[in-house]
């Protein structure tokens, strides 16, 4: 065979098996995710502008179930009292550990949010796998640390956790602060949630239970159900010194939820956002009442 056309023919044969490796590869993702999933992953961020420096953004992007353990993270430090510092040295201290993700295994004993230590007085196997019990031990001995509140994010989370790797904790500091800021409702309309829609709505009642008791007791402090209309709605009420500050905690408080608890609508002052349109984040709506917080989630039929 001509040397030109050997090399034709070996030109052939590798656009042959990439386009087969491409193919294959692209049916067994297909295979593995849901449909719809390769359109559209489920994702939320958080977005704020540097209180350093406003023309610099601080960001987080998270899966549904992340940015529901970073709520519970940041809103025990909120019922605390402590400053929202404490919530950006905890959520960026989650995300080095256990990349936020209660997990059953770890470096040794280690486990959880946080891969606590039995062994090293943290608790039990049962009680350092309980967000709320995990989270509190670590806030516990991150208010022990004298100066906690001035010292670096990597400092302090290596004075509570004693890592292998203390400089790994400062990669997280911007995400840590972005959620800490949009979950304690200092930044408004600054988390969101692309979702896809519920496809098999259950008992509206139940996904409200659910989502009051994901709320309580490791949501943001301060609020109560003021009414329940119906059809799956809700309105919560903010209380306390500043209503309209801690609604906005709140309402980014149960999109943080949205997922796992079949929300579709989340309104406060006079922003929505809608699962339908997450993409969009918080868009202009009609106000609803200052302080309140009105949450739908999905019924059959609706």
């Amino acid at each position: 065979m001509p040397p030109a056309a050997r090399g034709l023919l070996v030109a052939v044969v590798l656009v042959v098996l990439v386009v087969g490796l491409v193919v294959g590869a692209g049916a067994l993702l297909a295979g593995l995710l849901r449909p719809g999933e390769l359109a559209a992953q489920e994702r939320c961020r958080a977005e704020v502008a540097s209180p350093d420096d406003p023309d610099v953004l601080l960001s987080a992007s998270l899966a549904p179930d992340q940015t529901a353990n970073a709520a519970l993270v940041v809103g025990l430090a909120n019922r605390r009292g402590l400053p929202a510092r404490a919530a950006t040295i905890g959520v960026a201290t989650a995300i080095q550990e256990s990349g936020l993700r209660n997990i059953d295994y770890g470096d040794r004993d280690s486990l959880g949010l946080f891969q606590q230590r039995p062994s090293q007085g943290w608790g039990s196997e049962a009680q350092v796998q309980d967000p709320v019990y995990s989270t509190g031990a670590f806030y516990d001995a991150l208010v022990e640390v004298d100066g906690w509140q001035d010292l670096e994010v990597t400092v302090a989370a290596q004075e509570v956790q004693r890592s292998g790797f203390p400089e790994a904790y400062a990669d997280h500091e911007p995400e840590g602060r972005a959620l800490a800021s949009s979950l304690y409702g200092l930044s408004e309309a600054s988390l969101w949630c692309e979702l896809r829609p519920v496809e098999e709505p259950g008992d509206p009642a139940a996904a409200l239970d659910g989502l009051l008791a994901a709320l309580d007791p490791a949501g943001p402090p301060g609020w109560q159900v003021a009414a329940t209309p119906g059809d799956g709605t809700v309105v919560l009420a903010a209380t306390g010194a500043q209503p309209e500050r801690a609604a906005w905690a709140l309402a980014q408080s149960v999109v943080a939820h949205a997922a796992a608890h079949d929300v579709v609508g989340v309104r406060t002052g006079g922003s929505a956002w809608s699962r339908d349109d997450g993409t969009a984040g918080w868009v202009d709506a009609e106000p609803v009442e200052a302080g309140t917080v009105v949450v739908e989630v999905a019924a059959a039929g609706a």
